[in-house]
């Protein structure tokens, strides 16, 4: 059925309930405007009763793609004057009341007097008009406090004067701001975010990388997404993985971990939240060098989409966690200060062993184990396998990994 043929209302009752198809009307206003008015005219719009208009109307809508209130106004234009008609009108715009003089006057007034409040700049404004008589500032002597700051953020006055704001840190009332101090006692632990990449405009999916500052004792999780709903159950599996009690959970700014639903995760389980502070780059460093080190060594740069969090999730707990804690020897530093009282770092091959192997090394180490954790359940765990046979199946798991991941992607 063509629309601009309908002669009834039943017909257009019909129309409306969808019994027949129709041609869509011309993008174009003016066509659009000019088929309006001439439906009106010929249902003879004045003279119907209310349900007749409203079916009219409803019919109309759809035809057009207008809203009821766009129909509002071409409907009353007709009734008033029996013809509907385009017409555009170009707008002219405000009047411009203060001049590019008076903005460069006000940035002459804001450079002598190093820039006050807007109050006292039109009050210096005032007195030299009405004081001394100058009359470049007769406008700027009548304007209002509001849009003198306005003109302050317009081009012009930008392009004659520049101000420089020296960069403030910002100032969370979430965490302290510190270093961590574990002072040879493991459970201080840094966390960092790491993205498996984009494509096609896509998000890939996200690993959250933990390690204790003193073991190296480190757990890799993964999320679809770095929201609440996604993070805070994959965080309580992770602080859950590690064997020892969790003292300290050390974070960047990133609003994933320093927020108040992190703070009272970790308030409940007793667990200091600290964040790294302003141009102190290595105070997350330890997090930095294995998301490097272990996160992209094993999982690489390749994008993830991130429905397969949970076959990397699971991958990460049953395969790359153990063989990291267990099987993978880490340095660890010694300090050494010379005459000057210059620390230095040394990492020398006699201090070689896995997470595993250094936790054990610490003094009293089974006091620092969790309630129902004890050295021989961990022993039979990692002794179960050898270095050899834990990477070989380390490998082959990463393997049948990225085969469904990159078949099931190709495929889709």
């Amino acid at each position: 059925m063509n629309i601009q043929h309908l002669g009834t209302l039943q017909q257009v009752e019909d129309f409306l309930h969808g019994s027949a198809a129709f041609e869509p009307l011309p993008a174009q206003a003016g066509e659009r405007y000019r088929w309006i008015g001439e439906t009106l005219t010929r249902f003879d719009y004045a003279r119907l009763g209310k349900p007749e208009k409203g079916l009219l109307g409803a019919c109309l809508m759809r035809w057009t793609g207008y809203s009821r209130q766009q129909l509002t106004r071409p409907i009353g234009r007709w009734r008033a004057t029996g013809h509907l008609r385009w017409e555009r009108r170009p707008v002219a715009g405000f009047p411009i009341r203060y001049t590019p003089a008076d903005v460069r006057f006000l940035a002459e007034v804001d450079e002598l007097h190093d820039t006050p409040s807007g109050a006292v700049v039109k009050k210096l404004c005032e007195r030299a008009f009405e004081c001394f008589g100058d009359t470049r500032y007769r406008r700027l002597a009548r304007i209002s406090v509001s849009h003198l700051y306005k003109l302050r953020q317009c081009q012009p006055y930008r392009a004659q004067r520049r101000g420089f704001d020296k960069t403030r840190p910002v100032n969370r009332p979430i965490g302290i701001r510190r270093k961590p101090d574990p002072q040879g006692r493991p459970g201080f632990i840094r966390i960092d975010t790491v993205h498996q990449g984009d494509q096609d405009g896509r998000k890939g999916l996200y690993h959250i990388n933990a390690i204790d500052e003193v073991t190296q004792f480190e757990v890799v999780a993964s999320v679809e997404r770095i929201s609440e709903q996604f993070l805070i159950p994959v965080l309580e599996e992770l602080l859950a993985a590690f064997p020892f009690t969790l003292l300290g959970f050390h974070a960047d700014n990133g609003s994933e971990y320093i927020n108040r639903r992190v703070a009272a995760l970790l308030e409940k389980l007793r667990i200091e939240l600290t964040q790294s502070r302003s141009r102190h780059c290595n105070d997350n460093a330890l997090a930095e060098c294995k998301n490097g080190a272990v996160v992209r060594k094993f999982l690489g740069y390749v994008h993830i989409p991130q429905r397969f969090a949970g076959q990397v999730n699971a991958f990460n707990r049953e395969h790359l966690n153990p063989y990291v804690n267990y099987h993978r020897p880490c340095y660890f530093a010694q300090t050494v200060t010379d005459a000057k009282g210059k620390q230095r770092k040394r990492y020398r091959y006699e201090d070689m062993r896995t997470p595993y192997e250094k936790l054990k090394s610490l003094p009293a180490a089974a006091s620092y184990l969790k309630p129902g954790v004890s050295f021989p359940a961990l022993d039979a765990h990692a002794y179960a396998l050898s270095d050899h046979e834990a990477a070989k199946r380390l490998q082959n798991a990463r393997t049948q990994l990225f085969e469904t991941i990159l078949g099931r992607r190709k495929a889709s």
